[in-house]
């Protein structure tokens, strides 16, 4: 028996308007097609402006689709009226790229942390800090971090504290929008842990958002390829990073940086044969650290 997904986007279609009312909107997203199972990490890749942060907007509600629809347990989600939108945030969250600009600056930690708990009511203040407090410490954080700013942590901190927030009411689905491109290595590395960590314990679905094929491969089950606002190409992350069949996955995947010069070298005479025509040359490391 076949279990239906958790998220299907079907034929989504998005538009920006165009600042000039003469001149027609412009179509960013073109009939996207895609879905997410339960405990599934399914990732959106491509450069800046191939329409993966979006697709991400739109499926939290932040911007409007042109067409299609955005299906959640089985629910369509695409217009939501905003009563109805606040109360989904139970079964979808979402962590974003910059953890400096993420947090309210002006708000403690254990403010920002209890604010969603707080969204229907069913909590109380007490019951609330001992909530605050075991999700600090599920994602690694001090307790006293409760009294402190988000000024008085690191970014990886501040990602840590975003992403107790995004998991504090158990959502179904979260949408990571680029949550580690902010960090460095050895601390994206952690962040990465510590999602597939809260997926074991939660159960929880994930929507990665990035431009890194390298996190792809270690992180993701499957990925979906966009260009100019379409899919060029999917499978599993392995397929993707391993044995891309379209030219812009090839593409991506010589234009990420590695140790190697000689690599680097190969990888940017395949670039330039690819942007004259000329047969492609295949890189000899697929992904860095692959």
């Amino acid at each position: 028996m076949s279990v239906e997904p958790l998220l299907n986007v079907q034929s989504l279609s998005i538009e920006y308007p165009s600042p000039r009312l003469t001149k027609a909107p412009t179509r960013v997203v073109h009939d996207v097609d895609f879905s997410i199972g339960v405990r599934e990490t399914v990732a959106l890749v491509g450069e800046s402006g191939s329409g993966k942060t979006t697709i991400g907007k739109a499926i939290l509600g932040l911007v409007a689709p042109a067409s299609g629809r955005i299906l959640l347990d089985g629910r369509d989600i695409s217009a939501l009226r905003p009563r109805q939108r606040r109360a989904l945030a139970v079964d979808l969250q979402a962590v974003f790229q910059n953890p400096y600009g993420s947090l309210n600056p002006s708000m403690k930690v254990g403010q920002i942390l209890a604010e969603p708990l707080f969204a229907d009511g069913s909590v109380s203040r007490a019951d609330a800090l001992t909530i605050v407090r075991r999700l600090l410490e599920r994602v690694g954080m001090p307790a006293d971090s409760v009294s402190r700013y988000p000024a008085n942590f690191s970014g990886g901190q501040r990602q840590r504290i975003a992403i107790a927030r995004a998991v504090a009411r158990n959502p179904r689905l979260v949408v990571c929008d680029e949550p580690t491109s902010a960090l460095d290595v050895t601390t994206q590395a952690a962040a990465l842990d510590l999602l597939a960590e809260l997926q074991d314990s939660l159960g929880v679905s994930y929507l990665f958002i990035t431009h890194d094929l390298a996190v792809v491969k270690e992180f993701a089950d499957r990925a979906i390829v966009l260009r100019n606002g379409s899919v060029v190409e999917s499978g599993t992350s392995a397929q993707i990073c391993l044995q891309p069949s379209h030219p812009y996955t090839r593409a991506l995947l010589a234009s990420a940086p590695v140790p190697d010069p000689r690599i680097q070298r190969r990888r940017r005479a395949a670039r330039l044969a690819m942007a004259s025509g000329a047969a492609p040359v295949t890189p000899a490391t697929p992904v860095a650290g692959g």
